[in-house]
Parts: C-alpha cells; sequence; structure tokens
C-alpha cells in the first residue's frame, strides 16, 4: 500500500514557523510522501532546501503575502487549487492563517481531509484594531464550518480552538533535542555573570514581540547589553544604545549567541508557543516572559521562569539572585525534556496522520 501524500501549504515560511515544519517532515519522511507549497518572506533562507530531506518536494506560491491583497490572494487560491489537483493529496495540512484561511476555501473536505495550524491566531494579534479582529475572527469561524481539524500547539491556543469548532485538537510543540545536543555541542554551559549581565530575545522585530516595549525594559537598564537576534520592519523602535540587533542569522549562530546570554526575555503581544523560548529553557536561559498564550503553557511563574503581567521586567531582572536563577533554569530544561520534547510531538501527528481514513 502505497503511503499517505501530505501536502503542506505555508505562506509563513520563516522563523518559527520555519523551524517546526524543517523538525516535523524530516521526522516523518519515512512514513509518509512529503509535498510543501510555500511563499517567500524576507525571512526565508535562500537554502531552506538544505534544511530539509531530500525526500521533500517543493512547489512555490508565487502570489502568497503577508497582509491582504485580493488580487493576489485571489491568484495564490488558484495556484493551490492547481496544485491540489495536480498533486492529488490525501491530507492537506495547512500552517498560519493565510494559507489556513485559502488552503480551507480551496479544498473539498469531502474529498481531501484537511488539518490547520494557526500558530498563533490572526484575531489574536494586538497590532490590529478591535474590528479588524472580530473580522479575522468571523473569517476563522466562516472557515472553521468546512470541517477541518485546527490543531492548536498549546493547551491556550486549543482552548481558543475550542471556541471555533469542536473539531480541534492540542498537539504541543516540541524541540529536537538530540539535533539540538548536537548542534551546541560545542558550547560550553554559561553560568550567570551578574557582573556582566546580558539580555537577549529572538524574532522578527514586528509588533507581536513587542519592541516598544523590549527598548523600554534596555532603557532602564543601560549597564546592561541587550541583544536582538533577527530583523523587522520596527527595527527602528529599539533606539536605545545599549541594544544590539544581530540581523537574521544561520542556526548555529543563533544558538551561539542565546548561549553567550544570561537571561531571555519575550515581552510578546500573542504567540503560539514559541519555540525560540524552547530552546531558550533547554540552555538553561533565565525566561522571564508576557502574560500571553503560548508563554505562559510553558512558563510557571517562579518555578522555571518568570511571567510579568505589566512592564516590570526591570524589576525582576535588578532582583535576581544566584539560587533563584539557579533554581528556575534547571526546572526549565527539566520540562523542556520531559514535557516538549519533539519525540512526544512527532508521535502526536503521525497518529493524527495514521488515524484519517482516507
Amino acid at each position: 500500500m502505497a503511503p499517505k501524500k501530505i501536502l503542506h501549504i505555508v505562506e509563513s515560511f520563516g522563523s518559527g514557523v520555519f523551524s517546526f515544519l524543517v523538525d516535523l517532515v524530516n521526522n516523518i519522511d519515512n512514513e509518509f510522501d512529503i509535498i510543501i507549497a510555500y511563499g517567500e518572506r524576507e525571512e526565508t533562507f535562500r537554502n531552506f532546501k538544505e534544511y530539509f530531506s531530500d525526500k521533500i518536494k517543493f512547489i512555490k506560491i508565487e502570489n502568497f503575502t503577508r497582509s491582504i491583497n485580493i488580487m493576489k490572494d485571489l491568484k495564490a487560491y488558484r495556484e493551490i487549487r492547481s496544485v491540489l489537483k495536480s498533486e492529488k493529496p490525501d491530507i492537506v495540512h495547512l500552517h498560519s492563517s493565510k494559507a489556513g484561511f485559502l488552503g480551507r476555501l480551496a479544498s473539498n473536505c469531502k474529498k481531501i481531509k484537511v488539518l490547520y495550524n494557526p500558530h498563533g491566531f490572526s484575531f489574536l494579534m494586538k497590532d490590529n484594531s478591535r474590528i479588524k479582529r472580530c473580522i479575522y475572527w468571523l473569517i476563522e469561524k466562516l472557515a472553521s464550518f468546512n470541517k477541518a481539524v485546527i490543531i492548536g500547539c498549546s493547551k491556550g491556543e486549543y482552548e481558543e480552538a475550542l471556541k471555533l469548532t469542536k473539531n480541534s485538537v492540542c498537539i504541543n510543540n516540541g524541540i529536537d533535542i538530540k539535533k539540538l545536543n548536537g548542534e551546541i555541542k560545542t558550547l560550553k554551559e554559561k553560568k550567570i555573570d551578574f557582573d556582566n549581565l546580558k539580555v537577549c530575545t529572538v524574532g522578527r522585530i514586528g509588533c507581536q514581540k513587542n519592541p516598544i516595549l523590549f527598548n523600554n525594559i534596555a532603557s532602564k537598564l543601560s549597564n546592561i547589553k541587550f541583544t536582538w537576534i533577527g530583523e523587522g520592519d520596527l527595527r527602528s523602535e529599539l533606539t536605545s544604545s545599549n541594544i544590539f540587533i544581530t540581523g537574521w542569522k544561520k542556526r548555529e549562530d543563533v544558538l551561539k549567541i542565546l548561549n553567550e546570554n544570561d537571561i531571555f526575555i519575550l515581552p510578546s503581544l500573542w504567540e503560539g508557543l514559541p519555540l525560540s523560548l524552547l530552546e531558550a529553557m533547554y540552555l538553561k536561559k533565565v525566561c522571564i516572559v508576557s502574560n500571553c498564550i503560548g508563554n505562559r503553557d510553558v512558563i510557571k511563574n517562579g518555578e522555571n521562569g518568570f511571567i510579568i503581567s505589566n512592564e516590570n521586567y526591570d524589576e525582576i531582572i535588578k532582583n535576581l539572585n544566584i539560587e533563584v536563577c539557579n533554581k528556575v533554569s534547571s526546572k526549565a530544561k527539566e520540562d523542556v525534556i520531559n514535557e516538549f520534547n519533539i519525540e512526544k510531538m512527532i508521535e502526536s501527528y503521525k497518529k493524527l496522520y495514521h488515524k484519517i481514513k482516507i
């Protein structure tokens, strides 16, 4: 019997979603035929195919765009329809809002089984007005009637999915610990240095990651070096003189820079379940995060990191001591190993794929 053919459709082909797909498909390519229909973003690596198994087939959707563009969205819809017709997949797996909507619209769920990972629902994105967020919620609600299964990548995202449709499941994101161990084997575990504290974050410099607050925190702690690993359209908001912006880096460089820091902060306005946070926890960084879905599904305040419900990140940083840091960083790594490892995630996806009757 031929293996099931899975078509992944992803517009947001960069950062966390890219890492998620690399980890997922490279671990199941022996059991399934995998195709990835993708859009290019500024953060998409030019050599992205080198990150994937040679067994993966790629199809570029030329008209995928981040923002709403009616003409391009119609063209992207037609491209998706064409791919569905030519490839005849058994399962369509959609990633993020744009691909999630157009993919569900293009797919006939009576003939093709459709899965959808929001990776952070668009109606939770606080860079949009309340009216826009209501429209996005309505779009998600209407799209949910086509019987696609929504997969929440964290408990919080799953609970939001259930408000749209009961046809939802929860599969926590996880990181590939064996692969990560290989990538960091030459790096020495860094002990926190209170005489020369270093703080960092990872991600696109956009509204989601809250660069304005990051800048405010840095300006209050002018004696501490802050690093933003990434690039983005809100780079100009990072004006504090103690902030260093690396730009987009290769993965090995990201891990090296992350390891050189003592504290990882993630003041996000919204999240799905951030892989950068899981990696920082595994590297035993002291993690200080905002109180949003995804972050609070991973961090237990005072146990394996800190959750901030206001803007007083600087107060937490000032009051850290060696005993607290050792306790929370050790628990953080332990929790990633036990709860957010890729083996657990992959097994859940494989069970879901195999469970689907075609």
